[in-house]
């Protein structure tokens, strides 16, 4: 359980411009109980992943997986506060890999952090956190969203073409998608 209150970004968390991500500590909050976990679909896979969860008297009864910028590699805390202090139960994932938003050096010689970080990471953190919604509450959420812009964006696209049945609704905005024309 995490206090009514102010949350900062756990230590190293990257900060900068461009090569990192910069978390301003979010104030404010509600109490909360965060999950931190990790789930290993392959040899080559380490996708870390939050939950966090409103007491059940401030659950609104719904989850917001929240999406990623760049090529991601850190929990979207940012995102993750705004849902939480608007009662939704929320997750997000790095991923697959740590790094900041303009590092891809993960992808060289790796073939399963590329699909992690294309699809898998997302959905399995949907899949597990749906689970540990249930697991807290006794009770699957009513609704899932996701909401994401650029690389969440791309994310929800992706969701939507490959597993329909993990969100009801889905805010892809400005999707970076289109990846081999957008990298060239």
């Amino acid at each position: 359980m995490v206090a009514a209150g102010t949350f900062a970004a756990p230590e190293p968390f990257a900060v900068g411009r461009l090569g990192a991500l910069e978390f301003v500590a979010a104030k404010d909050l509600p109490e909360f109980c965060r999950v931190v976990a990790i789930t290993k679909p392959s040899k080559d896979s380490e996708i870390k992943f939050e939950v966090w969860m409103p007491s059940p008297s401030k659950w609104n009864g719904k989850f917001m997986g929240v999406g990623n910028g760049g090529f991601s590699g850190v929990v979207n805390y940012w995102e993750m506060d705004a849902a939480l202090s608007r009662g939704y139960a929320t997750a997000s994932t790095n991923t697959g890999h740590d790094g900041g938003p303009g590092d891809a050096s993960f992808a060289l010689g790796h073939p399963e952090k590329v699909i992690d970080f294309g699809y898998r990471a997302v959905h399995e953190m949907t899949l597990k956190a749906k689970l540990t919604i249930a697991a807290y509450y006794g009770k699957a959420p009513k609704f899932s969203y996701w909401h994401g812009c650029s690389t969440g964006g791309r994310q929800g696209l992706m969701e939507a073409q490959r597993f329909p049945a993990d969100y009801d609704g889905i805010v892809a905005g400005a999707p970076a998608n289109f990846l081999t024309h957008l990298q060239a």
